[in-house]
């Protein structure tokens, strides 16, 4: 049995399966956990993929619940790819347990939706942004593991692109004019953004500085996961800073977050013309020229994932104190 390092997709499917053939055939928890001579919590555990899949546990369950050859098979064949453990597990020692369960889903996911209320999304960050803001955020690690930190991220980012999911952040433009690391790190953030854009499943949206307020105003960091497994619906995940985080999987609660993000995206800038950063705004008193000019874009606005994709009035950090 694999150590803990949170729950794989293939792992979380099986349990599903499990839950449902259960109820399917009418057996209670009790009736199940007598089956394995155990407590009702271990049947319990094993459906909501809070525990390794063990063949013997696994086989006594489907005989109880009368499943036939045809459909218990596949599933004791795909016991051990279950059991395998994520690629996040090497870098288990550097993440909280919330983060494993959110990775095991983010990892399966062809389109992941983030909000963040006064940052640059943590999937759109460069390592030198990361890599200052973990100086703050973990100011006891040693650098070997802010560093350890900073490759899982890079290892996520990558691999959110091998297998083209799409990415879909929204965020205010004071992210923008949030320093975080020196000047060299911010202007890198930019360009890097810039870049993430050119890419065909990246779609950003920053809410300008003097945008009225839209749903998500004072929310904490929200994403929503899509995995493209029947058996698993979309997954919100709810940030609040320093206190927890829940990853939530109740329908009525997703569908209340997604309808939260839809309408703070629909109320973001929408398509816009391609201008100069200068015609947009101009100049306030005691302000100077950005050393990036229009935040390193020229698109005014956003449609959703398949149209255009800026979504801030040139970032609405054409000009700098």
């Amino acid at each position: 049995m694999r150590a803990r390092s949170g729950p794989t997709v293939e792992h979380r499917v099986l349990a599903v399966r499990l839950r449902m053939l259960r109820e399917r055939a009418g057996v209670s928890l009790r009736a199940a956990a007598e089956a394995l001579d155990a407590h009702p919590a271990t049947v319990r555990r094993i459906e909501r993929a809070e525990t390794g899949l063990d063949a013997r546990q696994v086989g006594e369950l489907l005989r109880c619940y009368g499943v036939p050859p045809a459909v218990a098979e596949p599933i004791m064949a795909g016991l051990a790819a279950a059991n395998l453990p994520g690629w996040w597990h090497r870098w288990r020692d550097t993440m909280e347990a919330w983060q494993q369960e959110v990775i095991g889903v983010e990892s399966s996911a062809s389109l992941v939706r983030t909000w963040h209320p006064a940052l640059v999304p943590e999937l759109l960050r460069t390592p030198a942004y990361a890599a200052a803001l973990h100086r703050t955020q973990y100011p006891e690690d040693s650098p070997a593991r802010r560093e350890r930190r900073v490759e899982l991220l890079r290892e996520r980012r990558r691999r959110l692109c091998e297998r083209g999911a799409t990415l879909w952040a929204l965020f205010p433009a004071a992210a923008l004019h949030t320093r975080v690391g020196d000047r060299a790190t911010m202007e890198g953030q930019r360009a890097a953004l810039a870049e993430a854009m050119k890419e065909q499943h990246v779609t950003v949206q920053v809410v300008p500085l003097d945008h009225p307020p839209h749903p998500l105003t004072g929310v904490p960091p929200l994403h929503i996961l899509r995995v493209p497994a029947p058996e698993i619906g979309d997954q919100a995940v709810l940030e609040t800073p320093g206190v927890r985080v829940d990853l939530i999987d109740d329908p009525e609660a997703v569908t209340a977050h997604r309808i939260r993000l839809d309408a703070a995206c629909a109320a973001a800038p929408g398509p816009g013309p391609r201008c100069r950063s200068d015609r947009v705004r101009p100049k306030p008193a005691g302000m100077r020229r950005a050393p990036v000019p229009c935040s390193v874009g020229e698109w005014c606005g956003s449609a959703g994932p398949s149209g255009s994709r800026w979504g801030s009035s040139c970032w609405a950090s054409c000009w700098t104190w």
